[in-house]
């Protein structure tokens, strides 16, 4: 399955990708990558990783408030990134999810 870059940022000091795919049992997961000297100043590590995943139930529910058909990924995918497209996108993203009542799980590692 495709994945759709939501925001990538580089300068010399960070590097940023943030992704959105569906994975084999079709949850939705939002992934992303932080890697830079900004990030081991702040982290204390150079690497920061951050995903959610949603499983295809919950994403029903994101794909009826966009009015999307929920069997319709790409288009679904494509219209998460013209929601969250910043370099915020990961907390809007998670924000946007506790609002709707919509169940996901997180993961980070530094």
């Amino acid at each position: 399955m495709d994945k759709i870059t939501l925001y990538e940022f580089e300068s010399p000091n960070i590097k940023i990708s943030m992704k959105v795919y569906f994975n084999e049992k079709n949850d939705l997961i939002f992934d992303g990558h932080d890697i830079g000297k900004i990030v081991s100043e702040l982290m204390g590590d150079s690497d920061y990783e951050y995903q959610y995943t949603v499983k295809f139930n919950e994403v029903k529910k994101i794909a009826a408030i966009f009015n999307i058909d929920q069997h319709k990924k790409t288009v679904l995918l494509k219209e998460i990134k013209n929601h969250f497209n910043q370099n915020d996108a990961y907390s809007k993203f998670g924000a946007f999810m506790k609002e709707n009542s919509i169940e996901f799980e997180s993961f980070t590692w530094r």
